[in-house]
């Protein structure tokens, strides 16, 4: 891609140099290619090359083995012969549902194939050289990479001693900062920041800034949504998916939630028809009344027989309120992973920050019965 001369007046203006819009207009076109893409593309660092075997258990990538609920798949299907052509109306149905239930107006809505692309389009209109971006650490790296490469400065704020973010170190950490980003519950940890502090960070970030809060796990842990702060036309943007608790990850269905200035920001780095499947599944989901609270008790349900086990067999974790958790084995992290793949379980990866911590996605109880039993082989 080309970025005409608008664009590169505006990306001088903005700190970049010449020798960066080659990079700045790979991450507007390459999608998935790019290292940092999504989920999928994070998971490969905890995978080894070639198929998995048939009979492994993979929680690794915080996928939901349920998959989309019954009417989500009928609608799907159902659809599917009609897939040559565009449909955009069903992203407008999907559009004004999503609207109506978070209290806002369309406008204030933006459907998207997932929420890796609305996560990435931000880093690129919010940050810069001389406009940072702030992440806690640990943290979904995927905008940190982003940022990165296309040489915005990345600032790393520890999580406190409750596993939340600090948002009195996130406001402080840079005057100059462009974007704040708060995955709520964080992933890898699965811990949530309450609501009094976002609503801080909010109150006390740096002027000009955005606060980007991402709900991929929202669902999952019953805390309240954070849309009034949208609907308030506060300096945030919210970003949301059905990759987790509405199972439809290798479906691609999200949306990003924002004043209709913010959106119009970065929209400029989409084109193109969403994928017709993901956006009947996802309104189909949404009008699904009892879905929500009958998965996260089954998720949680499975998560707490997990906990149980650690605390009986005296294994340190991160109590988490997601559909993934951290558990300290002690020492290099990748040994573990590397041991567990002998015996057909993959779990996550390691953070630089925690080298004695793996995070573990919580699947299907047989699949968790598996995990505990591998589990405590390797670790004995």
């Amino acid at each position: 891609m080309q970025l005409n001369i608008e664009d590169r007046g505006e990306l001088l203006k903005r700190g970049f140099s010449r020798r960066s819009f080659g990079r700045f207009a790979t991450v507007i076109t390459a999608g998935a290619a790019l290292p940092f893409y999504n989920e999928s593309a994070m998971a490969q660092l905890s995978m080894i090359k070639g198929p998995m075997p048939a009979d492994a258990v993979k929680i690794n990538a915080n996928e939901n083995p349920l998959g989309p609920c019954p009417e989500a798949a009928d609608a799907m299907y159902g659809v599917i012969q009609k897939g040559g052509r565009y449909l955009y109306e069903e992203t407008f149905g999907f559009q004004e549902t999503l609207a109506s239930q978070e209290g806002l107006k369309p406008s204030y809505i933006q459907p998207f194939a997932g929420s890796s692309a609305p996560l990435h389009q931000a880093v690129l209109a919010f940050t810069s050289p001389t406009k940072s971006f702030v992440t806690a650490d640990p943290g979904y790296e995927a905008g940190e990479r982003a940022a990165k490469f296309i040489g915005s400065k990345v600032i790393r704020v520890p999580l406190t001693k409750t596993y939340a973010h600090d948002v009195v170190a996130m406001a402080k950490a840079d005057p100059n900062a462009g974007l704040i980003y708060v995955c709520n519950p964080n992933n890898p940890t699965g811990t949530l920041t309450s609501r009094a502090d976002l609503e801080y960070l909010l109150a006390n970030k740096p002027a000009g800034s955005i606060l980007l809060i991402d709900e991929a796990y929202i669902h999952l842990s019953g805390a309240p949504m954070a849309s009034d702060l949208v609907a308030a036309d506060k300096d945030v943007i919210i970003l949301r998916t059905f990759s987790k608790l509405y199972g439809m990850a290798g479906l691609r269905a999200g949306a990003a939630l924002g004043r209709p200035d913010l959106l119009s920001k970065i929209m400029p780095y989409s084109a193109g028809a969403l994928p017709v499947t993901g956006m009947v599944g996802a309104n189909v989901s949404l009008k699904v009344k009892d879905l929500v609270p009958k998965r996260r008790k089954i998720i949680a349900d499975v998560r707490e027989d997990v906990f149980a086990f650690l605390s009986k067999n005296n294994f340190k974790f991160v109590p988490s309120v997601s559909n993934k958790f951290m558990v300290d084995v002690k020492r290099p992290g990748g040994e573990v992973i590397e041991a567990m793949r002998k015996q057909k379980i993959y779990i996550g990866r390691v953070w630089s920050s925690w080298p004695t911590y793996v995070r573990v996605s919580v699947g299907t109880q047989d699949e968790m019965n598996k995990f505990k039993s591998a589990f405590l082989n390797v670790m004995s």
